[in-house]
């Protein structure tokens, strides 16, 4: 928001410059609730009112943190611990609380997660001076254990005493329920998720409040559903539709589970309101554009953040607060999924009008009619949410006099404003049906003539109005097209990238990031350090040096910062970044808004997550690399290895003068086999052999292809004149496995047996018994 007011002269990116409201241009960004649709309603109303903080009954503010002697003073800093950045109520919330504290000169650090997964208050606990937790409270007793003040909002804590910031439930759904009772209807379901607190203070409500009309309970009518979103109330369609026709209308506990519930509804035939009254609770910006446009309890989320700022900071002073905290106000907007058609009642009302006043009542009226059902304050002139009405109407003025009609440019001008307010075009031409029937209301008459100038100049104005609303659509595309471009941009450059790409933060040029550092754990299990590796500077402000080390307490030094986050101008969000297998580190961004930095708000998450996928990518190509240099030593091992092994596979012992001794270890294949006949034959012509002794002994097992080997090498040896001996094995063995005459072959039972028989003194013997025979 304060980039909205504020020229910060930071180059962005060439295609968000092709749109008129680039983030950093000076353009205001429209509601900046997270719509699906385009940016209706960017009213001119000044800001709201702080909410008044109730009398105070508590005065004793927890100590603040000092800083030591001789450290670098620094600027108030507000925490905020949020688990989702994006949507119709977290976006608002996280603005209304950057835009006080951006009035007060504090600093808005927000961190990504639950008190639980940031690790609160470690992580830049040294540096924040007070805490403001969203919804989700798990972990929030660290925080009741630190020494600064924090509060909730949203939810409150049912095991921690704190403040909270909490809308007036009871008393939303109480003029919820009351506007159905008043249509007649007298069988209301209620339908909600009722995990979450704020619906179950308003399932209270919607109880107390059928008791004060005198209509019973019945439990039949209350429907559970999964969640708050969209898919919740698609969810619990079957329960409500089953209660159909003697359910005649129904609240609920959110706007997403109402229009989930009404497409369903749609679906199976059911007409709302005619068979089927409905109010939501919230006022998200689909309500207004819903088919028909959805009745609700209207919140100001970022009136949430602003008097959570305003909460805190009263505690941070040492100031009086409230012990339990704030109730932000609530109203009914009415529209016609109750029954009621609000702009037909509006046109239909009559209204006194002086003549010398004319002008101004039409233009209130006007403006009225387009901040439907949120009324102008009385005090407030109407030029200040519309500036340019006044064009409408004295062109309207000058019609029926017959003068000059303002030019295609001003009446173009005027519409696209009104479009800044409303884009619902049922509104928008009922401003110009009220304008034709000024004079009729009025109870004057027009001539012919006066009535074809006023219809032509009318036409125009419609005619004005449409292209007013087509520019608004068009422009709303051209955004989706940049953010499109974008998120691709980032995507490829972190998904297809390298990993100095990655962890240097270049992909932050595509973006309108200002500032940018990643900081990855030392030790994922012990998180004690945080080690900066990489950094990003749009506006030149200086980077932390790559490699430095901090403490997560001390996360982020003030040295580190630009100076557009320490005086509280921009942003500073802390976004864990985590993949399925590993919590990588930090990512910080400093910006204006997040939809300023990102094109929607969601996105900044979704650069989480690809990062956080890059991170792991890398870490598995680093692991398969080394996994491959690995397999390739062994590679290189096992083939000297197996030159060995081939070499001492085979091996010649001269035994004897004459005699070649071959162990064989192992089985023989085909390779083996022909080595062993390669080096038997070398061996008996270098060494004149004239007896082998093939040792089986360490061979498994004899089959066929160890026989087969052995006969052609006895085959081969007795070619060159030597007679081959098989040890460890009988010769019928392998006679019986081959079948083949092995020729002159002999066995010895083992080496001792052989060395008896080939020692001389054994020949000598041998030569004996021959002669003796």
């Amino acid at each position: 928001m304060g980039q909205e007011r504020r020229d910060s002269g930071i180059v962005v990116p060439e295609q968000w410059g092709e749109l008129s409201g680039a983030p950093g241009q000076g353009a205001g960004s429209g509601r900046g609730t997270g719509s699906s649709f385009p940016p209706g309603r960017r009213s001119s109303l000044p800001p709201a009112r702080r909410s008044s903080l109730p009398p105070a009954r508590r005065t004793d503010a927890p100590p603040l943190h000092v800083p030591a002697a001789g450290a670098v003073a620094r600027p108030r800093t507000l925490g905020v611990i949020s688990p989702f950045l994006d949507g119709s109520f977290w976006n608002p919330v996280l603005l209304g609380i950057h835009d006080s504290a951006q009035q007060r000169g504090f600093r808005t650090l927000v961190l990504r997660g639950t008190p639980f997964e940031v690790h609160a208050p470690s992580l830049a606990g040294e540096h924040v001076d007070g805490w403001i937790v969203l919804i989700e409270l798990h972990g929030i007793e660290a925080l009741a254990r630190g020494r600064v003040p924090f509060i909730t909002v949203g939810t409150r804590a049912a095991d921690v005493a704190c403040p909270a910031v909490i809308p007036d439930n009871h008393g939303g759904m109480r003029s919820a329920v009351r506007h159905l009772i008043e249509h007649g209807h007298r069988r209301i379901a209620f339908v909600g998720y009722f995990d979450a607190y704020d619906v179950r203070e308003r399932f209270a409500s919607y109880k107390d409040t059928l008791a004060e009309a005198g209509i019973a309970f019945d439990p039949d009518l209350v429907i559970r559903s999964d969640n708050n979103w969209y898919s919740g109330g698609q969810g619990a369609a079957p329960a409500l539709l089953a209660r159909l026709p003697g359910c005649t209308a129904a609240v609920f506990a959110t706007d997403k589970n109402a229009l989930g519930m009404m497409s369903q509804l749609k679906a199976a035939g059911v007409r709302v309101p005619e068979d089927l009254a409905i109010i939501g609770f919230d006022d998200i910006p689909d309500a207004e554009s819903a088919d028909p446009p959805l009745t609700t309890v209207r919140q100001r989320f970022e009136m949430m953040g602003s008097a959570a700022c305003d909460l805190l900071a009263s505690m941070i002073a040492g100031e009086a607060f409230p012990a339990e905290g704030v109730r932000t106000a609530n109203a009914l907007a009415v529209r016609s999924s109750c029954g009621c058609n609000t702009i037909q009642e509006f046109l239909d009302k009559e209204d006194a009008v002086p003549e010398e006043d004319a002008g101004g009542v039409l233009a209130r009226q006007m403006v009225e009619l387009l901040l439907l059902p949120q009324p102008l304050p009385p005090d407030l002139p109407p030029t200040e949410v519309w500036p340019a009405v006044t064009s409408l109407i004295d062109g309207y003025f000058a019609a029926l006099r017959g003068a000059a009609l303002p030019s295609a440019t001003e009446l173009g001008g005027a519409c696209r404003q009104a479009v800044d307010i409303t884009m619902d075009v049922g509104t928008l031409l009922a401003t110009i049906r009220l304008l034709g029937q000024f004079h009729e209301r009025r109870g004057a008459s027009l001539d012919d003539t006066a009535r074809r100038r006023v219809d032509a100049f009318l036409e125009l104005v419609r005619l004005a109005i449409a292209r007013a609303r087509l520019e608004a659509e068009s422009q709303y595309v051209r955004q989706l097209g940049v953010l499109a471009r974008t998120n691709y941009d980032v995507s490829f450059a972190l998904l297809g990238g390298t990993q100095q790409a990655t962890r240097s933060l270049s992909w932050l040029e595509t973006t309108t990031v200002v500032w940018g550092c990643l900081a990855l754990w030392d030790d994922p299990q012990a998180r004690s350090r945080l080690v900066v590796a990489g950094a990003y500077s749009r506006d030149g402000s200086p980077t932390p040096p790559i490699g430095r080390r901090c403490r997560p307490e001390a996360f982020l030094p003030a040295a580190m910062l630009p100076p557009s986050a320490e005086d509280g101008t921009h942003m500073v969000l802390l976004l864990p970044i985590r993949s399925a297998r590993r919590d990588w580190g930090i990512l910080v961004l400093v910006g204006p808004t997040l939809v300023a930095m990102a094109g929607d708000e969601g996105t900044v998450a979704i650069w989480g997550t690809l990062l956080g996928a890059a991170l792991e990518r890398d870490a598995l190509v680093e692991s398969l690399s080394s996994q491959h240099a690995d397999l390739q030593r062994a590679y290189e091992i096992e083939r000297a290895l197996s030159e060995t092994v081939r070499e001492l596979g085979c091996p010649l012992i001269p035994l004897l003068p004459g005699v070649l001794l071959v162990p064989l270890i192992g089985m023989i294949d085909g390779g083996r086999a022909r080595q062993v006949l390669e080096k038997v034959s070398e061996g008996v012509s270098r060494h004149r052999a004239s007896s082998v002794l093939l040792d089986l002994t360490g061979v498994p097992f004899v089959d066929a292809r160890v026989a087969e080997t052995v006969g052609m090498t006895s085959r081969a040896s007795a070619l060159l004149g030597a007679r081959v001996y098989l040890v460890g094995v009988r010769p019928e063995i392998a006679m019986s496995l081959v079948g083949v005459d092995l020729g002159v072959l002999s066995t010895f039972s083992s080496l001792s047996a052989a060395l008896r028989e080939l020692a001389p003194a054994g020949r000598r013997a041998r030569k004996a018994r021959r002669g003796a025979r």
